[in-house]
């Protein structure tokens, strides 16, 4: 296969740029420099396309690095017979014609200097400078000889690390690829398919994410011409077969243009041709294909609010697909991309997708981070992104989210496959969604991350004490999947007394002073439970001797390789953890009871002949406030005056019959804790119960669901007014969110 065959990107080149030939601009690049005061001929479409950028460039810089590149590459062939200089000469031209700047041209003339040539960095750094050198060391590869199997992926690392510092050396890579991409042809089919699985794989994830659109798409082209040829070929003669399909386009952009032109919006209206991945997912999407269904209108204007008046003007004057309409100028990707996506249909009903941007919009939507040049010069007004200060430092939009995530990651892994596999991973994440965490900065994460990814971003290995969360101020679950948009606290072990339920606010007037609190039972110690052990800030703290940490299901809900690498790390660590129980018996499992103790308290009613009996659904205690309605037999059922009971009673006209509490101290109750399944859950409950002095009558674990426990305790205590501090003290046990009286029948033991 020749390099032409595999070039479906030729179709969409520029009009009015002629293509270039580079063999003849090897023959010039063989003959040297024509004069000492003249740019050698084959260097001079590149000095012609950056200056058409940058009009005042200092050309001078170029031409030396062209000399050096020349020289040192002189004798040098590409497998197609070209002289080699032809290579770095044509990754620089396409830099240039994206508005690269000198320093990332001059770098991207000597890329290939230090790896395949006598040329030392040293040597580089000293004619060159810092930056120059810096950008050349990150795309030069590693030796094979040195790292065997493992020296793609650690190269892929090194640039990776390099990227996060000064993304254009990214930016030279993706030049790089597109070129050999070009001229493929000349290799075995099997390293085609090579190359282009990884190009599809690491490559273009990347250069979506870097925004470098014009690259992305030539490469998925040249990618589907070699790992999908038959469907290539069926792409291929549909856009033959419908070569007159622009009429239909052209005509809605001089209806465009004629409505612009009356509401007085200067603008340029121009025709965008889809490639061929692009047309070959419209007709897998819509399947039989119509005119205005093979490229898309582009609307260019001066100011951004414009933009909102052609969106105004083109939606009253043709029928909008409300459906279609996407706003990123006020949410832009995290990729810089910004434009305003809509779809009309024209008076024969014909739709055409409209995409609406300013100039500056458009430079950024095809060059991406190129068009902005030195990270430390970035573009003012360019978008903002994930990562962004406001603070007054730098803010370099050339140094996203994503990949300060990655960066972060990657150093967790020092397996080359394991990091290899993982990057792939992450970079399959085609979507990204930004999330806000409770009191901090807003944080971007891949679409489908769920709370445990979002806690491995924010704590990092902290974040193996993770219990559950609150997504939009409702609590949820670790595997709760976030959703763009969302607000999201993370609760942690050593945190969760953070976290109370309204009911703790209710139940604050039913407190006493300390001075005012009655004293222990005699004979009862005051000794510290494991479970509400504090460290030095007073932060309840999880018991010591428990082995606290992720449970293997929330492999399944990670999609971060972060989350990922942390969660395997310390299950790798901690092998017994696989085998431990997150939560307690899945059936209910009675506790040892026994009915001695002190008298519990009764109530006693201002009716001859009747028998008080506290009701089961409120548990009432004495100090509650209580009122009673008679059943049959002679008894009188106590409810606690806020039960619903009482609401339903009194709705049906039942008389209340007076209740008051008899001289007894003690009280039978039954509470409610709900919590986050652990190990020793019910262990530290059953001890923090005991070290109040309450005696457990019976108690009830129901199967965990969703990681969430519910434990019931029918519970007797020798004095009524120390049930607040035992729930208070409940509370307070790592993983428990909430403990409520029982507002429903409870079994009795």
């Amino acid at each position: 296969m020749s390099a032409e065959a595999v070039n479906p990107g030729a179709h969409s080149r520029r009009r009015g740029r002629p293509r270039i030939d580079f063999r003849r601009l090897g023959r010039a690049a063989l003959l040297g420099p024509t004069g000492r005061d003249r740019l050698p001929d084959a260097i001079g479409h590149v000095a012609e396309a950056h200056r058409a950028h940058h009009p005042d460039a200092d050309l001078a810089t170029l031409q030396r690095a062209y000399l050096l590149a020349e020289s040192s590459h002189r004798g040098q062939f590409r497998k197609s017979g070209e002289p080699y200089i032809t290579h770095p000469l044509a990754v620089t031209l396409i830099l240039a014609e994206l508005g690269a700047e000198t320093t990332t041209l001059t770098a991207s003339l000597l890329h290939d200097t230090v790896e395949d040539t006598e040329v030392t960095l040293d040597q580089v750094h000293r004619e060159f400078g810092d930056e120059v050198a810096y950008l050349v060391d990150g795309v030069t590869k590693l030796e094979k000889v040195d790292y065997g199997a493992a020296a793609e992926p650690e190269t892929f690392r090194k640039m990776l690390v390099a990227t996060g510092n000064d993304v254009r050396v990214m930016s030279i890579k993706l030049a790089d690829r597109l070129h050999n991409m070009r001229t493929l042809g000349v290799m075995r089919p099997e390293k085609q398919a090579r190359i282009a699985r990884v190009t599809r794989d690491v490559l273009i994830p990347l250069a979506e994410r870097l925004g470098v659109q014009v690259l992305k798409t030539e490469l998925e082209d040249l990618v589907f011409a070699i790992l999908h040829p038959e469907e290539y070929e069926r792409t291929r003669a549909l856009i033959a077969e419908n070569a007159d399909a622009g009429a239909a386009l052209d005509a809605m952009a001089e209806r465009f243009r004629a409505v612009l032109r009356e509401a007085g919006i200067a603008a340029e209206v121009l025709i965008r041709p889809r490639h061929f991945v692009s047309v070959h997912r419209v007709s897998l999407k819509r399947g039989e294909l119509r005119g205005t269904d093979f490229g898309r209108l582009l609307v260019l204007v001066t100011e951004d609010a414009d933009c909102y008046g052609v969106l105004g003007e083109l939606h009253t004057c043709f029928t909008p697909v409300v459906s279609e309409f996407k706003d990123f100028i006020a949410a832009p990707k995290f990729n810089l991309y910004q434009s305003l996506h809509t779809a009309v249909a024209g008076p024969e009903g014909a739709v055409a997708e409209v995409l609406i941007r300013t100039h500056q919009m458009h430079r950024v939507a095809e060059a991406g981070v190129i068009a902005l040049g030195n990270p430390d010069n970035a573009t003012e007004g360019a978008a903002p992104v994930d990562g962004e200060r406001g603070d007054g430092e730098r803010a370099d939009p050339t140094r996203p989210g994503w990949l300060s995530r990655l960066l972060e990651w990657q150093q967790a892994t020092p397996d080359s496959e394991a990091f290899w596999s993982s990057l792939r991973a992450d970079l399959a994440q085609d979507r990204e969604i930004t999330v806000f965490p409770v009191g901090g900065r807003p944080l971007g994460l891949p679409a489908g991350a769920s709370c445990v990814d979002a806690a491995y971003a924010l704590y990092g290995e902290r974040a193996h004490a993770s219990l559950g969360a609150r997504v939009n101020g409702r609590l949820a679950t670790l595997g709760t999947v976030l959703g763009d948009g969302d607000t999201v606290q993370l609760l942690l072990a050593h945190e969760i007394h953070e976290v109370r339920d309204t009911r703790e606010v209710r139940d604050a007037h039913e407190t006493r002073d300390a001075d005012e609190a009655p004293a222990r039972p005699a004979g009862s110690r005051e000794r510290p439970s494991p479970a509400l052990a504090r460290d030095g800030e007073g932060v309840a703290a999880a018991p010591q001797d428990t082995v606290s940490g992720p449970s293997p299901d929330w492999l399944e809900h990670a999609r971060t390789p972060a989350a990922r690498i942390a969660i395997s790390t310390w299950l790798t660590a901690h092998p017994e953890a696989a085998r431990t129980p997150a939560a307690a018996p899945s059936r209910p499992a009675p506790v040892a009871s026994g009915d001695e103790g002190p008298a519990v308290a009764e109530a006693v009613v201002d009716l001859p002949g009747a028998t008080a009996r506290l009701a089961g659904c409120c548990t009432p205690v004495p100090h509650d406030t209580v009122v009673g309605f008679a059943v049959r037999g002679g008894v009188v059922t106590v409810h606690r005056e806020e039960c619903s009971a009482v609401t339903r009673m009194r709705s049906l006209e039942r008389e209340p019959v007076a209740v008051r509490w008899g001289e007894a101290a003690g009280c039978r109750v039954t509470l409610v804790a709900e919590s986050f399944g652990r190990p020793r859950l019910l262990a530290d409950l059953t001890e923090v119960i005991a070290v109040e002095g309450a005696a457990i009558v019976s108690a009830t674990v129901e199967p965990p669901s969703e990681q969430r426990v519910r434990h019931t305790y029918t519970l007797r205590l020798p004095d009524a007014a120390r049930l607040p501090a035992l729930m208070r003290a409940m509370r307070k046990v790592a993983g428990v969110y909430d403990v409520s009286r029982a507002q429903q029948p409870a079994a009795m033991g």
